[in-house]
């Protein structure tokens, strides 16, 4: 059985982008493969946080991952900041790393143009990030397309380090699911979909209500075509709208052209709204059920534990490979 790891930063509401992109995969992938999934609150921290709002966006997208069907049974769900080997590892593997990648990681360069006073965390993150995953030992990490440069590093520092040290790290492979891994912007669709978009038309939060999902899909960007088909280059609104409705039904996205062929934009994203207030509207009743319950503390508390298990082990083999700590002598 092969490990797969995922974290999502809890800075504001999940979108239906992170639902069709990641999370809808993550409720399949449980059932036959070894799980961890984080609350990276600690990549949260980068760039300045309300500390009530994050606490609060901790718990609310923990809710989601359980209402969503993580099940923590078969998966193991946790808080980063809550098992303390993630940032031991990340100060091991910042020392494996060089300025110049990190320097060149897109995130960082979209976060830090333009401003003063930037965080030195926010330029050395990345070793964090791949301590989350080399933690477990993992094999498969399912992220979307922004996300693969920075696979591909945690990829290059594993096998720097297992290169100078020994071989502890598992190389993990980058995982990119084929529909709806890029959910674009409702109002940009050549950007994709952001839970910290400044214009709440652009994205549809997993917690919108139904009239707030239909409005914003009535007035998502299209074009003055009138023609429902797929074509990402002339056609991205539309192509996106497509994406949107076939990640949610299943459908293939030849099936719902077909249902619309001579039909204008009214019906169609009329046909969207329904597909996303459908999917949601189970996950939202889940979530309200979770949110303030003891069981949610109970999981966590159980995902903490467990996590800690593997993760301490892992980091006593790194420390050990890099000669940190002592030797007890026996007596």
């Amino acid at each position: 059985m092969k490990t797969i790891f995922s974290g999502i930063q809890p800075s504001g509401t999940l979108t239906i982008g992170n639902y069709l992109g990641a999370m809808k995969q993550f409720v399949d992938l449980q059932e036959d493969h070894n799980c961890y999934f984080c609350i990276v609150d600690e990549h949260a921290i980068t760039v300045p946080q309300d500390r009530l709002e994050l606490r609060k966006n901790i718990r609310s997208l923990a809710a989601l991952y359980l209402a969503a069907g993580i099940d923590p049974e078969k998966s193991t769900l946790f808080i980063q900041s809550e098992v303390p080997a993630h940032t031991q590892l990340g100060w091991l593997i910042q020392c494996v790393s060089y300025i110049g990648e990190l320097e060149r990681m897109t995130q960082f360069k979209d976060k830090s143009a333009g401003k003063d006073g930037v965080s030195a965390a926010l330029l050395t993150y990345p070793p964090l990030m791949v301590a989350d995953i080399l933690l477990y030992n993992t094999d498969l990490v399912p992220v979307g397309e922004d996300q693969k440069q920075h696979l591909e590093l945690t990829r290059d520092l594993a096998q720097r380090f297992n290169n100078k040290y020994n071989d502890i790290f598992t190389i993990p492979e980058i995982s990119i699911p084929k529909v709806g891994a890029r959910i674009m912007s409702l109002q940009e669709p050549t950007k994709k979909m952001s839970k910290s978009d400044q214009n709440e038309k652009a994205y549809i939060s997993m917690l919108d209500e139904p009239k707030k999902i239909e409005k914003k899909i009535k007035s998502a960007v299209t074009d003055s075509e009138g023609v429902v088909t797929f074509d990402k280059e002339n056609k991205a609104g539309v192509s996106n709208l497509l994406t949107i409705y076939a990640s949610c039904t299943g459908e293939t996205i030849e099936t719902i052209e077909a249902r619309y062929e001579g039909k204008g934009y009214g019906e169609f994203k009329q046909g969207v709204a329904n597909a996303v207030i459908d999917v949601l509207a189970p996950i939202q009743e889940r979530y309200n059920e979770l949110i303030e319950s003891e069981t949610l503390d109970h999981i966590l508390d159980n995902g903490a534990e467990k996590a800690a298990l593997t993760a301490n082990k892992t980091l006593a083999k790194a420390k050990k490979a890099m000669g940190l700590g002592r030797v007890k002598r026996k007596k």
